[in-house]
């Protein structure tokens, strides 16, 4: 080799200060008798990093999914630890009735629900809420055009967890409790003081641990209260039963089919029914993260009918329910 080499000369010389720096501990460690040490300062210490990340993978596995706000229209039956509070902003926008007449129509009402929740024992929570309403409606059957956003009354849900699913014990049911004070007709949309109080019977299971959710709710919701403005009384109830069934698509991702039994009646002990409807329609719930969540659900009436002898033999039960509704829920926990 020929030129001037005193450059490779100072690379080698740098090169070995790394290479006797591992060396000169491992002779020692060697001649003293002692076991090496990784950098983390403990023996094996790659050895303990891998069991620790192990023993932290095997935790995030057997961590079970919140299922409240798992499905659509559903609820599941999970309610919480001591000390969780959530805020949740939850919009339901119902679409379309029946025409009256020629020309167009429309139908659409947004009711957005503003709620802080918190749980002062283990398997109890309680969650106040604040309602708010955008609707237009025109040229519809039976009820008067109307354009307006206003205020419409606030509740308190109150649930109690009676069984929690695991992989282990799969069923989880609950019960909750939704007095509420609404100031609008839900359906014709004229100002009112109505009171009306919702028990609902919440189950879920896990059909596939880790990967299918079933859930299913029975409701009964009767209604009274009296028109503004010297109108007439109101008296109302409802009956649900809505089944899901939801896989999970991704690490935080849950899609599927819900279907929702809804009847409706005048009077508050389910006296004479006015319109029954099945509706049809898809779920998603996503995390972001472990503590922010998304749900959507969309659901179409695909059978109906109103008990009213002027719409005999007329498609979809359109006097008390609408022909479309879209659910979307987002939630804070902290």
């Amino acid at each position: 080799m020929t030129g001037n080499n005193k450059p490779m000369r100072r690379m080698l010389a740098a090169a070995g200060i790394p290479l006797a720096l591992t060396v000169l501990p491992s002779a020692q460690a060697e001649s003293s008798g002692t076991p090496r040490t990784e950098q983390n300062g403990s023996p094996g210490g790659s050895k303990d990093k891998d069991q620790k990340a192990e023993k932290s993978n095997k935790k995030n596995d057997n961590k079970e999914v919140d299922t409240e706000h798992l499905f659509g229209f559903t609820e599941g039956a999970d309610a919480g630890e001591k000390g969780e509070q959530e805020v949740v902003i939850d919009t339901v926008t119902r679409i379309s009735k029946r025409r009256d007449g020629p020309g167009s129509s429309t139908y659409r009402v947004l009711d957005t629900r503003f709620a802080y929740q918190f749980n002062p024992i283990d398997k109890l929570s309680i969650e106040f809420s604040a309602f708010g309403t955008l609707r237009r409606q025109r040229n519809i059957v039976d009820l008067d055009d109307k354009s307006y956003g206003t205020f419409d009354g606030v509740s308190m849900e109150v649930k109690y967890q009676f069984l929690k699913g695991t992989k282990e014990q799969p069923l989880g049911l609950a019960l909750e409790v939704r007095p509420r004070f609404t100031r609008i007709l839900p359906v014709e949309g004229n100002g009112a003081n109505i009171f009306d109080i919702e028990s609902l019977l919440q189950l879920d299971a896990q059909v596939v641990p880790d990967r299918l959710w079933y859930g299913s709710n029975i409701s009964f919701e009767p209604a009274a209260g009296r028109q503004r403005g010297g109108g007439p009384g109101y008296r109302s109830s409802t009956f649900l039963w809505s089944n899901v069934l939801v896989g999970r698509i991704g690490e935080s991702t849950y899609f599927g089919p819900e279907v929702r039994y809804l009847r409706g009646y005048e009077g508050i002990f389910l006296n004479h029914m006015e319109s029954e409807a099945l509706t049809v329609g898809p779920a998603l719930h996503h995390r972001f993260t472990e503590k922010i969540w998304l749900t959507t659900a969309y659901a179409g009436q695909v059978w109906g009918r109103d008990t009213d002898p002027a719409l005999a033999g007329r498609a979809f039960g359109l006097n008390q329910f609408e022909r479309h509704h879209v659910r979307v829920k987002f939630g804070m926990e902290f």
